[in-house]
């Protein structure tokens, strides 16, 4: 199918799952809420097992032996037409950091930028960020609403290790890192929400949908 709004393209991945795609250039975060609200609606339906959205594309989860491909490409295409963007926002959650810790980028994406670094803390707190996408590593979340300003190639070389409650920016995306690994987005600051846990119910703090703030408790210039 062709690719857009109106015409999203459906590709299948394998025999039990589809790939849901209405990604233009540019992310869009209406196309977002309505993935939201259809990835809601498919978990009602028999043989639907998970539906995982992406950036501007949702991925199904489906068992073949109970529920025909066609069948549920069509149930798709309906629900994407029945979606109504913002009728599945979630909770709004505030997240304190500390900016300008051991090892961050503040000063260097304040200097990049030609801001003070209390000017930068001011745009970077506030929007109400949306939780777009949960993925990539356990509990990431992939946050849209970054001040346009503020979008910042990722650096050329990444570092091995990003601490894990790292406030971070990359492109024109804002997130979270929930475990100590690579990365090459920009490090701002440091909090101690905790994003995942194996031993909790649900492991991921945050889900598709959701809204949060950050808060500045401190700032270390």
């Amino acid at each position: 199918m062709r690719q857009g709004d109106d015409n999203p393209r459906i590709s299948a991945e394998g025999a039990g799952a589809l790939l849901f795609d209405v990604a233009g250039p540019v992310f869009d975060p209406v196309l977002q809420e309505r993935l939201w609200v259809l990835a809601r609606s498919l978990r009602e339906i028999d043989g639907v097992s998970e539906t995982a959205p992406g950036m501007n594309n949702l991925m199904v989860v489906f068992d073949p032996l109970r529920l025909d491909p066609e069948k549920l490409e069509a149930q798709l295409l309906d629900g994407w037409r029945r979606a109504e963007p913002g009728s599945a926002v979630g909770r709004l959650v505030d997240i304190p950091v500390v900016y300008g810790n051991d090892g961050s980028d503040l000063k260097e994406v304040a200097a990049a930028k030609g801001l003070t670094v209390g000017r930068l803390v001011e745009m970077h707190t506030a929007p109400v960020y949306s939780v777009a996408a949960v993925g990539a590593m356990p509990g990431f979340v992939y946050l849209s609403g970054l001040d346009p300003d503020l979008a910042l190639p990722r650096r050329a070389v990444p570092r091995m290790g990003v601490p894990v409650g790292s406030v971070i920016i990359g492109g024109a995306q804002a997130g979270i890192m929930p475990l100590t690994a690579p990365s090459g987005w920009h490090i701002l600051g440091h909090t101690d929400f905790s994003l995942f846990d194996a031993k909790r119910e649900p492991p991921a703090a945050l889900r598709a949908g959701d809204r949060i703030r950050f808060i500045a408790t401190e700032v270390r210039a």
